[in-house]
């Protein structure tokens, strides 16, 4: 993939970018680990004073920020405003708590023979790379840069090669904002020269956000350089609706999760696993719903639903669909390519999924719904486990005891409980199995890369 803006409500490239050549790239890891010399030995006040400036930055030139997103990954206008504002948000949280999180404590009576006293501390690894994705330009990269800084970290990114106008602004927020020359840049390469920078000596730890196959090759090799490593991969999360649920909400709550970015987040729910006595409710409703979503230009403020973001991305979308209507599935709506320019695929809901169909097992990256009929909740805790994911999950309930039930048997990195799956920066984020290792945000999400120093005196 070249390197470029391509403008998914048209289809056509905006502008391409040259990549860094090896000379570049190399220059901008030495400004990285220089600059982390002088950043570790900055207190938090100061810290947090530039990431303040830096929020506050981002927010009076959020329209500008947030028509770039539109224009290199097409979701509504409307939806990119609110990223920016997360991304404030975050940056205006760490900048307020890393200190506490950070601020180490002393251990209770050591029991070791002739020790005084012990205590720990977080120290900062040193420039971290983070591999990130297209579907969030800016948060997918703050919510690893904010933490990352104010522990005293700088960071390398090599972000996702349609979003390179995202990519260069963040080169340079940070330094502008008061951060040492260096403490962050944007590295402009393919994903074939990603391994090169991850096993360089300068690099301390590595982190992406992506797909399976990605992180899988990231993991390894971080395994085999011996350096820390955070993986957020992939998710299809369940979205359980029991019969003591309230429908209406329910459905409501639906049709945001499933195409909320134009349905393309790991977090979005896929898998709408759906009590017998309120399915066919719940199926009607959800139906009209997603109908009633208006699909156009992402610009336009009335729009709910844009472009794909790409048009491979398009096409795989589509296969997934098609081969589910081939081996037996009912489209209860959508499901076919929109006709004129840019990618755009219409809200989708479909019934009948079984095993052997791909749909069953594999990640819908756009808005592609499946709902399932159980006759209980032990079937519900089955089906939603039956994946090789475990990100986030819903639950919807208001029965206490299927709650304790769903709270303490769905495998995945959390679970919503009458309510939609939403990463914030005061809990911690990440899945098990296939969706990944480590977490992100919160207090666990800034300590995964410093070096807890114990301390002993005697």
């Amino acid at each position: 993939m070249p390197i470029a803006t391509t403008d998914p409500a048209t289809g056509i490239v905006i502008r391409e970018y040259s990549p860094h050549n090896n000379d570049e790239v190399d220059i901008k890891i030495d400004e990285a680990r220089r600059a982390f010399v002088a950043l570790k030995h900055t207190d938090f006040p100061k810290r947090a004073a530039w990431m303040h400036r830096a929020a506050d930055m981002l927010e009076a030139e959020s329209e500008h920020v947030a028509t770039t997103i539109v224009k290199e990954m097409g979701k509504p206008i409307t939806q990119a405003r609110g990223e920016v504002a997360k991304c404030v948000t975050g940056m205006r949280f760490y900048a307020e708590h890393s200190q506490e999180f950070l601020s180490g404590h002393e251990l209770p009576r050591p029991s070791v023979v002739g020790a005084s006293s012990a205590s720990v501390r977080y120290q900062p690894l040193g420039t971290v790379l983070a591999v990130m994705p297209w579907n969030y330009p800016l948060w997918q990269v703050i919510r690893f840069a904010a933490p990352a800084l104010m522990a005293g970290n700088t960071g390398l990114l090599k972000h996702a090669s349609n979003v390179p106008q995202s990519a260069l602004y963040l080169d340079s927020l940070f330094e502008r904002a008061g951060f040492p020359a260096g403490c962050f840049r944007t590295l402009l390469i393919p994903a074939s020269r990603v391994e090169a920078v991850a096993r360089d000596s300068r690099v301390a730890a590595v982190t992406l956000t992506g797909s399976e196959p990605a992180g899988r090759s990231i993991g390894a090799i971080a395994g085999a350089e011996l350096k820390p490593s955070v993986l957020e991969l992939g998710g299809s999360d369940p979205f359980i609706v029991m019969s003591s649920a309230d429908i209406s909400r329910a459905v409501a709550t639906a049709v945001t999760s499933r195409t909320s970015n134009n349905g393309q987040a790991c977090i979005n729910a896929k898998r709408f696993i759906v009590h017998a006595d309120v399915y066919d409710s719940f199926v009607d409703k959800f139906v009209v719903a997603m109908e009633s979503l208006k699909v156009g230009p992402p610009m336009d403020e009335e729009t709910d639903v844009g472009p794909i973001a790409t048009s491979t991305g398009r096409d795989e979308l589509h296969q997934l669909v098609g081969d589910a209507r081939k081996h037996g599935a009912k489209v209860a709506t959508g499901g076919e390519k929109l006709e004129g320019g840019g990618w755009y695929y219409p809200p989708t809901v479909i019934t009948g999924v079984t095993k052997g169909m791909r749909l069953y097992a594999e990640e819908a990256f756009g808005p592609v719904a499946t709902v399932f009929r159980v006759a209980d909740r032990q079937e519900a805790l089955e089906l939603a486990n039956d994946t090789t994911f475990g990100l986030s999950s819903a639950v919807w309930t208001q029965d206490s005891a299927e709650e304790a039930f769903f709270v303490d048997g769905i495998e995945a990195g959390a679970v919503f409980v009458n309510g939609m799956s939403v990463s914030y920066p005061e809990l911690p984020f990440g899945g098990v199995k296939d969706s990944g290792i480590g977490r992100e945000l919160s207090a666990e999400g800034i300590r995964e890369f410093c070096n807890l120093k114990t301390v002993w005196r005697g």
